[in-house]
């Protein structure tokens, strides 16, 4: 790997390893059509996303950031440039990404272990393979007691536990999230952050997370894309140089609020690009 100096948001230098890129996107476009009316959504957006890396995208509503994530998925295309993940360009959905929504997409008529067990069983592994990893992820997000308990038995906060483990339960590399936690209260959602984070501690898989938080972004990841007002393109990559270790008394340290205070002022100034 090579070395890189960094400028810190101190503005001191660090020394970085230049991981290896797992997602690049290459200028890349998106237009919607209807009849003779053209909308461009995403404008000239590059961005390279390393191994690993657990990456949030911010920006104004309706400024294609979704749109982004679902092209990453191969549920829709750009209408120009390329997206690449594992060195092999984005032709449609693969077992190598797995995505999260805000709406938790559980199949109602499957207790939460068999939901969890669901690509599993669609891979045909053995029975105690897939036991074994589901209880795995049962531990994980802290619900073993509710293993044979149905989605209208649980909350929000568990349901949206229940969708991250069957994500991952997959061992996607990647890991798409769609604004998973905005629906929640705030207590929940605090929890579900904590949570987050311990997974990607513990399972190490590159996260793409689309959030309007400005406070979640920062929580959360390393990077963070801001992105400008229709038509999206990336105005600033932010590198996030706090505790690895995460803890929700961090949102009160000064490093914390300067990040936070820095990407509303971003937000600010490109929420009317034209």
């Amino acid at each position: 790997m090579k070395k890189q100096n960094i400028i810190s948001n101190s503005g001191s230098p660090l020394e970085a390893h230049v991981a290896s890129s797992k997602i690049i996107v290459s200028h890349i476009d998106k237009v919607y059509t209807n009849g003779k009316k053209s909308t461009k959504a995403i404008d000239d957006v590059s961005i390279d996303i390393q191994d690993n890396d657990f990456v949030c995208i911010v920006g104004p509503s309706g400024c294609g950031k979704s749109t982004l994530l679902r092209m990453l998925a191969g549920l829709d295309f750009p209408t120009k440039g390329e997206i690449v993940v594992n060195d092999t360009p984005v032709t449609g959905p693969g077992p190598d990404r797995g995505m999260v929504f805000q709406s938790y997409t559980l199949f109602p008529w499957m207790n939460v272990e068999d939901n969890i067990k669901f690509g599993l069983r669609i891979k045909k592994l053995p029975k105690d393979e897939q036991q074994r990893i589901a209880d795995r992820y049962l531990d994980i997000i802290g619900l073993r007691k509710f293993a044979k308990a149905y989605p209208k038995e649980l909350s929000g906060g568990m349901k949206q536990r229940v969708a991250i483990a069957r994500a991952l339960a997959n061992q996607p590399e990647v890991l798409l999230m769609d604004e998973p936690f905005g629906a929640l209260d705030p207590h929940t959602k605090s929890m579900m952050q904590l949570l987050m984070r311990e997974i990607w501690e513990q399972d190490h898989p590159t996260v793409v997370f689309i959030t309007h938080d400005i406070d979640e972004a920062v929580f959360l990841a390393n990077k963070i894309y801001v992105m400008s007002a229709r038509p999206g393109k990336v105005v600033k990559e932010v590198n996030v140089y706090l505790t690895h270790k995460r803890v929700l008394e961090l949102k009160d340290t000064p490093e914390f609020i300067k990040l936070r205070k820095d990407i509303n002022e971003l937000l600010y100034a490109h929420s009317n690009d034209e």
